[in-house]
């Protein structure tokens, strides 16, 4: 697409999402013409870096834009979109991974194109978006063909890579907050485990964030089921109940966590195939059978 030809960017909201995005497209050579936050502060940070306007409405953003990204929090989305007069010359984008274009009922009554923009990569801080959104997939969805693909060619753009779904997103935004969010509760829970060991919490994370990138590594590598490995991947029994006996000691409330994920690692080891059926068994029975013991996940 020639610079001529690529629509006008308008930003609502200037958090992490929005900053990020408003200055990765415009240093992408999409222009971005303005950008809303309620926080001035915000605002006028965000817009410096798309070189864009500060404006003091969201309507202005509306006004001046040819597509507007609402950037805001996932549950304000449809109030903000009700709240503004479009016209079906303009396209409006939101950024939720869970929702359908539903969420855009009020744009698409006034016959405006809406689209769902969702970069699958987290937005912990500026620094960290910037730097990990090149090479990440980005999940799109649009009501017209002109708008889904001008989203396609910012995604490219961006570095990233754009990807159709089919089906419910919110099947899609419960794999992500598995894999990213829950990963982040998995290592609060181990790292706090170091305390036992005389160490720290933040020494334990030091610690085990190098194995944690190496296994991802290997994920990258060797794929499912291969990069598996461990005690459950050995069919190593004895290991398994001291892990238990350790938690019945120092972490009880975990015991149900650790023995659900144990139960869900045996398929994964029986494929990959370091372990036959009667280890497996073995295995389970020291974990219990998930049905009727106190351990068991409702």
């Amino acid at each position: 697409m020639k610079p001529a030809d690529r629509p006008r960017l308008g930003f609502i909201g200037a958090g992490v999402v929005g900053t990020v995005l408003s200055g990765a497209l415009a240093g992408a050579g999409y222009p971005v013409a303005a950008v809303y936050s309620r926080s001035a502060e915000r605002r006028t940070a965000a817009a410096r870096g798309a070189r864009a306007r500060a404006v003091p409405l969201a309507q202005d953003v509306a006004d001046q834009a040819d597509v507007v990204f609402l950037t805001v929090p996932d549950d304000a989305i449809a109030a903000v979109a009700g709240g503004i007069r479009w016209s079906r010359n303009k396209a409006v984008v939101h950024c939720n991974g869970a929702a359908s274009l539903d969420l855009l009922a009020g744009p698409r009554s006034q016959e405006a194109a809406v689209g769902a923009f969702h970069p699958l990569q987290s937005f912990a801080t500026e620094e960290q978006a910037r730097r990990n959104l090149p090479g990440s997939a980005i999940a799109i969805d649009a009501s017209t063909e002109g708008l889904l693909a001008n989203l396609q060619t910012m995604a490219v753009a961006l570095g990233g890579r754009p990807l159709a779904l089919r089906g419910d997103r919110a099947v899609y935004h419960l794999s992500a907050a598995i894999a990213s969010n829950y990963l982040v509760t998995l290592l609060d829970l181990a790292a706090g485990l170091w305390v036992e060991l005389g160490l720290s919490k933040e020494e334990g994370l030091r610690a085990l964030l190098p194995l944690v990138r190496g296994t991802v590594e290997n994920l990258d590598r060797v794929g499912l089921p291969a990069a598996l490995t461990g005690p459950i991947a050995r069919g190593d029994v004895g290991t398994i109940e001291r892990h238990l006996a350790v938690l019945d000691r120092v972490a009880p409330e975990a015991r149900t966590l650790y023995k659900e994920l144990a139960r869900r690692t045996l398929p994964i080891a029986l494929a990959k195939g370091r372990i036959d059926a009667a280890t497996a068994r073995r295995l389970a029975r020291s974990l219990g059978d998930g049905q009727g013991d106190d351990d068991a996940c409702a």
